[in-house]
């Protein structure tokens, strides 16, 4: 992918700088693979430097300090997890001029990273994934979501990957049903598609009036009561939390799922290599971080501290 345009520095022809930050976003566009991720960083870098009115060569620790406790257009004082993402954005920008040989340092080192609070992690259990598929409608919309639904909790993909699921990425191998993918950081694979999420597939091109075996390749699975292009992942998201609410669940963004499918595939005995490869995470330290948060902490000690003091 390649970064969408953006608005020079100043005014007239882009400057080498304005040139570099070009560069650089469009890099972290083709090794991410994630076009928010682009936008994101162009939101932060261009105000950063054109506020600033210095060149990056010329920034200085104390620009980075005040900028990145600095209260935004919200017109609230920043939370750790923003100060963090400001130093990361910046700091990765001056890893890619040093390499440049653009400068020579990095003022970002200078300034200390906020303390990171780890977010508990969430993943239903099958009794809570039954709870939330038995409030979806028996209708064209619900039947689509559930679909949705399926793929996610059963392949442990992404919504951005579900969601621009197209004919062309699924093939019928005898019995077997495979979907192709392209995760984060490029990552690209091909997996077998679960018999349940295939037949909800089936079901919901039914109610489009759409066969996969004559579908065109860059069609949408997910037509049925939306536009040809299929349904928005903003308004999936919306229906997602009316169907919590419907279920007495507690709000929450859909990554949820990702946590679902792996908590399930943990509890049903799959080995923590296993669960890591489903994944496509870049390392088994990654894996066993994202269970023990999911899974928590067994106590193998308590009962005889207990008897210990006698209770």
């Amino acid at each position: 992918m390649t970064a969408q345009p953006l608005p020079a520095l100043t005014s007239g022809d882009p400057s080498a700088w304005d040139q570099a930050l070009y560069a650089f976003l469009i890099e972290k566009g083709n090794r991410s693979g994630s076009k928010r991720t682009v936008e994101s960083y162009s939101r932060m870098l261009w105000p950063f430097f054109a506020d600033l009115g210095k060149t990056p060569d010329r920034v200085k620790p104390a620009d980075v300090l005040a900028w990145v406790h600095g209260i935004g257009k919200s017109g609230r004082t920043p939370s750790a997890t923003t100060v963090g993402a400001r130093i990361a954005c910046l700091s990765s920008l001056y890893r890619f001029l040093i390499r440049m040989g653009l400068v020579v340092s990095n003022p970002c080192d200078a300034v200390e990273r906020p303390r990171a609070v780890q977010s508990v992690a969430r993943g239903y259990s099958a009794d809570e994934v039954r709870r939330l598929l038995a409030v979806v409608p028996d209708t064209i919309a619900g039947r689509r979501d559930r679909a949705i639904l399926l793929t996610l909790v059963l392949t442990g993909r992404r919504r951005a990957e579900v969601i621009g699921l197209r004919a062309g990425d699924l093939s019928l191998e005898g019995e077997t049903t495979f979907y192709a993918y392209r995760g984060k950081g490029g990552k690209r694979g091909r997996r077998e598609l679960p018999h349940p999420a295939y037949e909800a597939i089936c079901a919901t091109l039914a109610d489009a009036g759409k066969e996969l075996a004559t579908m065109a390749p860059a069609e949408s699975l997910w037509q049925a009561a939306a536009r040809p292009e299929g349904v928005t992942s903003g308004t999936f998201y919306a229906r997602f939390r009316r169907y919590l609410a419907a279920a007495g669940m507690a709000p929450t963004g859909i990554h949820v799922l990702r946590h679902t499918a792996a908590k399930l595939r943990r509890d049903a005995g799959e080995s923590i290599e296993s669960v890591s490869q489903f994944l496509d995470h870049s390392s088994l330290a990654v894996t066993s971080v994202y269970l023990r948060r999911l899974e928590g902490q067994e106590d193998l000690t308590w009962r005889e501290v207990a008897q210990a003091i006698g209770v």
